[in-house]
């Protein structure tokens, strides 16, 4: 049995090699990143379920670590980005053009919002509620980066709705305006 795995039967290596590169298998990982885990699902409002999961995670991840967040939390957005970008991609060609399935988008943008936002809910609220403004309405320049097209353009206009969110925050902590 050299060369060959058991799971319930006996599979070559070619065929197992075959199982783990098949199409549908990438297609349900364009899936799961894309919509965020799912929750681009959610029936009513899916990019505000997006976003709220992603507060969600961003609070469970850096509102419990001692480490220097700004550089994990950087990094985390550039990752979500670069996989976002890439399933959007894949599935703007099943789905469409700019599908509300597709939530990523409004993950990378709060992340971005909450970049300097301490570990206060009045902060992390004013930070959901203004990336969520900015990302309906789209004002300043933001519904512009939706016709750039393509899957970097559906990431483009949350990562703008971002940093209004991010400027706008860093005014607040400045001024102590949430104190």
């Amino acid at each position: 049995m050299s060369g060959s795995i058991k799971f319930g039967k006996i599979l070559k290596p070619k065929s197992y090699l075959f199982f783990y590169l098949c199409p549908m298998r990438w297609t349900t990982l364009y899936k799961w990143i894309a919509t965020f885990f799912g929750s681009g699902y959610f029936p009513k409002g899916p990019g505000t379920a997006g976003a709220a999961l992603a507060t969600l995670i961003w609070y469970l991840m850096f509102c419990r670590s001692s480490a220097d967040t700004f550089i994990f939390q950087t990094l985390l957005i550039i990752v979500a980005t670069i996989l976002g970008t890439w399933a959007t991609g894949h599935l703007e060609k099943e789905w469409g053009k700019d599908p509300s399935r597709i939530v990523i988008d409004e993950a990378v943008g709060v992340w971005i919002g909450l970049l300097v936002v301490p570990c206060d809910w009045r902060y992390i609220l004013t930070a959901f509620v203004l990336f969520r403004f900015f990302d309906i309405l789209k004002p300043l320049g933001i519904r512009k980066m939706e016709n750039i097209g393509g899957a970097f353009g559906v990431m483009l206009d949350d990562i703008l709705a971002g940093i209004y969110t991010l400027i706008l925050m860093a005014v607040f902590i400045h001024f102590n305006l949430l104190g």
